[in-house]
């Protein structure tokens, strides 16, 4: 019993020893808790020899949400490609940055999100931007890019916030067929045409569109210097009537035209206009046509010819380019 009682008395002594320095090493310890990077105070540590720079943040970080599914249509899964400003690591809270929705250019065929790269510089300057994938010429022609376009739009205001999007700023924003994509959803999202969804049950609203170099009279491409096919059933744009050929096929082309659906008493949002008038494979007179259609019905547009430039390209991600998109968008999220 006795070797039993020691034993106990032994145990309780070490119990109360662990105790006390438990104590000595929680009062040495600062407890975690939430800050912005403002309000952390600078590391005291110190060495000799070390070197120091001063913290550069001119070139803020982008994180890219890749493959993001947002619908399911004629068999085929659709999917974003979502960049966003990177959030403050231990920030209490992410700002919202406005939404810009990109259909990358394909001649209406597979699309290939190359642009990725280019509009990393754009997120940089604070948007989100989601990158559409829509349904291709040899899975669903006209009207499909355009409703699949709304689709996604729909899709990045219900789950918005998970990017720190603003949804109640969307701009729209293509290249080439893109560029044609996002001037007929421009042109039609308040007419309630060529919606799966429905502008009624669901709206959207644009703040502003932006066009590179984007046909508008598919039945016109030839009728200026070119060095693609764009008449026959196989051309691309035969293809996005379904593979027929475009002259011979008029009431095909006619509810493709965007400038069919400006009128004086129709809402569309500010449109910028740029395009190279070197351009081989989409003729520049392709944007004059629109620009010219705007104008008659005194809506809000500007044009920019892009002297030399071809179909894409360095010129359109420029410094300058740029900066005309970044301002004509904060012009008009005012």
């Amino acid at each position: 019993m006795r070797r039993y009682h020691l034993l106990a008395v032994s145990l309780l002594g070490v119990s109360t020893m662990l105790s006390a320095q438990t104590v000595l090493y929680h009062s040495k310890v600062i407890e975690p808790k939430p800050m912005s990077l403002a309000e952390f105070p600078v590391s005291k540590s110190y060495t000799d020899g070390m070197k120091v720079i001063q913290a550069d943040f001119s070139d803020p970080d982008v994180t890219a949400f890749t493959h993001v599914e947002y619908a399911k249509k004629s068999g085929m899964a659709l999917h974003l490609n979502i960049l966003t400003p990177a959030q403050e690591i231990g920030a209490v809270s992410a700002p919202k940055y406005p939404l810009i929705v990109y259909v990358q250019g394909s001649a209406w065929m597979k699309q290939e999100m190359h642009s990725m790269p280019q509009l990393i510089k754009m997120a940089k300057k604070g948007y989100v931007i989601a990158i559409v994938e829509y349904r291709h010429s040899a899975v669903a022609g006209f009207p499909a890019q355009t409703e699949d376009t709304k689709t996604a739009i729909r899709f990045m205001k219900k789950n918005g916030e998970k990017y720190n999007a603003d949804t109640s700023k969307i701009v729209l924003w293509g290249d080439s067929s893109g560029g044609h994509t996002v001037l007929m959803t421009a042109v039609t999202v308040n007419q309630n045409k060529f919606d799966d969804e429905g502008q009624d049950k669901d709206p959207i609203s644009l703040k502003a569109v932006i066009d590179f170099y984007g046909p508008t009279d598919i039945s016109k491409m030839n009728k200026e210097p070119s060095t693609w096919d764009h008449i026959t059933d196989k051309s691309p744009e035969g293809m996005f009537l379904g593979g027929v050929n475009v002259l011979e096929n008029p009431d095909k082309v006619k509810p493709t035209i965007p400038m069919n659906y400006v009128a004086q008493d129709q809402t569309i949002p500010p449109i910028l206009i740029a395009h190279g008038n070197k351009d081989r494979l989409v003729p520049f007179g392709q944007s004059v046509m629109m620009f010219d259609a705007l104008k008659k019905n005194n809506k809000d547009a500007v044009m920019y010819q892009i002297n030399g430039a071809d179909h894409g390209g360095a010129p359109f991600w420029s410094k300058e380019m740029l900066e005309i998109v970044d301002q004509f968008i904060q012009q008009h999220l005012k």
